[in-house]
This record gives C-alpha cells, structure tokens and sequence, in this order.
C-alpha cells in the first residue's frame, strides 16, 4: 500500500482524520470543495495543535506535521494514494456522488473508506464499481478524532478479509483502538449513544435535572468523560437530530428524537463554535 492517504471533506471530522495520518508519518492529500474551506481547516488544525502543544498533549516536534498535510481541491490528487477516506456531509446523494468520483480517480489496489457514522457501508459500496467492492469498507472515527481511540470498522457485503485485516491494521497503526462491527444503520456505538441522548433530554422535558447537573451526573456517576449535553454543544445538536431520524427510520419508535430537540434545533441552538447550545459557553480565558 502506498504511504499516502487521501481525506475528502475538510471539516471537523475529515481534517482531524488528516491530522492522525500525519501525525502517524504519511503524506497526506485534503481535499474540499474551495480553497476557502481548506484554509480554514488548516487554522483549525494549527491552533489545535498549539493548544495541544500548551497542555503537554502534543511535543513541540509534533507540529511538522501540519507541514505533511497538503490541501486541494481536485479529487484528480489522490491517484496514488493507498488509502482515501471519505468524510463529507452525512447526506447518501453527496456521498454517492464523492464516492464515484473517486471509484474513477484511484488505483485499483486503493482502499476507500466511508466515515460515514449511520449509513450503511453496503449501500455505499453500490455506489462503486464491482472491481473496488472488495476494497471498500467503513471506518468510523470519533470526535474529536485527535483524541478520541475508538474506530469502528465496518465491512460491507463484498470487503475481502484482506481489506478488513489492512484496516484494523492501519487504525492499530494511527493509535486507535479498532473494533469490528456488522453493517447495520447506525452501527454499534450510535445506537447506544443515541438511545441514552434520547432519554437524557426526556430528562430536562420532565424537569427532573438540568443540562449542566445530568452532564456533571453522568461525568461522575457514569464515569462518563463528556456529559450528554456537551456533547450535543460539540458535535451539534442538529447532527444529533439527523442521526436519530435515520435511526427511527429504521428501528422505529424507540429512536424518535425528542419534541425538545427539535424546537431548539428549528429555533437556531444547535451548538457548536458559533450558536448557543443547551449549556452556556465558556469565557475566554
């Protein structure tokens, strides 16, 4: 396999996937779809690592990888790599239409991995031809993806055991800690996640704790590193809506998103670094 490895989409999660392949020695190829995004990512990352570099996260030395990284927007870029992982909009049309792009544009011995954290890989995969089945597969990392070890690999109907074992392989490689799951909606570790988010916010429906007190709960009770809450902040809250819509679609009831989440995503308070959230943000130091 070529030591190259190839990101299409530059946002939270596809830089930081970048930044792992660089940090772990491989040339890197970001890809987006304007140069504007691409810089922004590339700030983003910097100052992540100089925040990482600050609180003992990261060596000074670390930083020449952000030098490994290279930007662009032509999918053309990534011919020799050995690897390219998709992480664009959790959207089947925007993933299907990156996907066949690079089905066309990559060697016939790269692998293609989908990030996607709800979509089913066998669906993904029919968007390639049958000549790269074998070598396509889902690899679902966990934000924030610098830190966070868990992957979960996911094979689709026609993923050689080959492509499988070279995935596990190359997580163990990057710092993970892989495990393999069976290609169903919303995988292993959404499932969970999702059924435990719901309850929490049927929680501060019911006026039975605040936000900030079920986090701090969950934090110490739980033993839990994030809260429910915060996590929503982080990630989004409208994120959290469109995962659990997928849920429901295929399990039913039991992943219906709360009326609460709803309005406050319809109402603007979605989180993340710019909108309010469910908890107040913090003053900058």
């Amino acid at each position: 396999m070529s030591n190259r490895a190839g990101v299409v989409g530059a946002g939270l999660m596809g830089a930081e996937i970048a930044l792992v392949y660089a940090l772990s020695g491989r040339q890197v190829i970001l890809a987006d779809t304007t140069q504007e995004k691409l810089d922004a990512a590339s700030q983003r990352l910097s100052a992540l690592m100089d925040k990482g570099i600050s609180r003992g996260l990261y060596k000074p030395e670390d930083k020449a990888a952000l030098a490994r990284i290279e930007t662009t927007t032509d999918l053309q870029r990534f011919a020799d790599c050995g690897i390219v992982t998709e992480a664009v909009f959790e959207s089947i049309d925007i993933k299907s239409a990156v996907l066949k792009q690079l089905d066309n544009v990559c060697a016939p011995q790269c692998i293609i991995a989908s990030n996607t954290s709800t979509l089913p890989i066998s669906t993904l995969a029919s968007q390639v031809s049958e000549s790269r089945r074998p070598r396509f597969l889902g690899m679902h990392y966990f934000s924030p993806v610098t830190r966070m070890k868990l992957v979960e690999v996911i094979p689709a109907f026609d993923t050689s055991e080959e492509t499988l074992e070279t995935a596990l392989a190359l997580a163990r490689d990057l710092g993970k800690a892989p495990i393999r799951v069976k290609d169903v909606t919303g995988f292993a570790i959404n499932r969970v996640l999702h059924a435990f988010v719901i309850e929490a916010i049927r929680l501060v429906e019911e006026g039975v704790a605040t936000p900030e007190d079920i986090d701090t709960a969950c934090k110490l009770g739980l033993g839990h590193p994030i809260g429910p809450f915060e996590l929503m902040d982080a990630t989004t809250s409208s994120l959290c809506l469109q995962v659990q819509e997928i849920l429901q679609e295929a399990y039913g009831e039991r992943f219906r998103p709360r009326p609460l989440l709803k309005q406050r995503v319809r109402a603007g308070l979605i989180g993340g670094r710019t909108a309010a959230g469910w908890r107040p943000k913090k003053s900058p130091k």
